[in-house]
């Protein structure tokens, strides 16, 4: 599975990019806006660090408008991915933007026939929101599971990318039910490395080094 970091934090996105574990980002508006930063500029600043692909969101709401903003945003870089909302509107702009090369992401899908349109539209990404689901009691990981059931039914190319993730669990979840891509906030990355018998064992292994007296330099 990849994985993709949900954030406008543009040091976290260097920092995590260091790691070897990123393999793309995403944006939103409201991520943007608490960077305080230009949004284009920061999309292209994003993307001179992250070869893999950037997702940047239109703010627009009609198919006009979705058009003239993807069609500027993907300018910006060549792995831009322009983010449209699921709509009847985004899905239209979807398939024109796709059908000219551009790369598009489908989000806040709620539902498996959400999931089904932007398919069918030709979107690189869809991304269904589990943690907002699981909020409002619904299971969020379930929608995972019913989307890869229709798009390997349908051999769809559309990559399912599972977004509003709140915990470690829900990346472990998601990788279970077979999402392509999780995109996962800064701390929650960090977390998934963490363990406490790693560190209890890590603790041990430095008080015996230490106790040898020994260097390996």
């Amino acid at each position: 599975m990849k994985f993709f970091v949900d954030t406008g934090d543009f040091k976290e996105i260097e920092e995590l990019s260091d790691t070897g574990l990123l393999d793309g980002v995403t944006t939103n508006p409201s991520l943007v806006a608490k960077s305080g930063r230009d949004f284009k500029e920061l999309i292209a600043d994003i993307c001179k660090v992250v070869a893999g692909p950037v997702s940047a969101e239109v703010a627009a709401t009609d198919f006009d408008g979705m058009m003239r903003e993807g069609e500027r945003l993907a300018k910006i870089a060549d792995n831009v991915v322009v983010k449209v909302p699921l709509t009847l509107d985004g899905l239209k702009a979807c398939r024109h933007l796709s059908s000219a090369g551009i790369p598009v992401n489908v989000t806040l899908c709620f539902s498996p026939n959400q999931a089904l349109l932007a398919a069918k539209v030709g979107a690189a990404y869809i991304s269904p929101f589990i943690g907002r689901l699981d909020d409002i009691n619904l299971e969020g990981m379930e929608l995972i599971q019913h989307i890869r059931t229709i798009y390997d039914n349908y051999a769809f190319s559309t990559e399912i990318l599972a977004a509003s993730i709140r915990s470690p669990n829900h990346v472990t979840q998601a990788a279970l039910a077979g999402a392509d891509v999780a995109t996962i906030p800064p701390a929650v990355i960090r977390k998934l490395a963490d363990h406490p018998l790693t560190t209890v064992g890590l603790a041990n292994f430095v008080k015996d080094w230490k106790a040898t007296g020994q260097s390996i330099l």
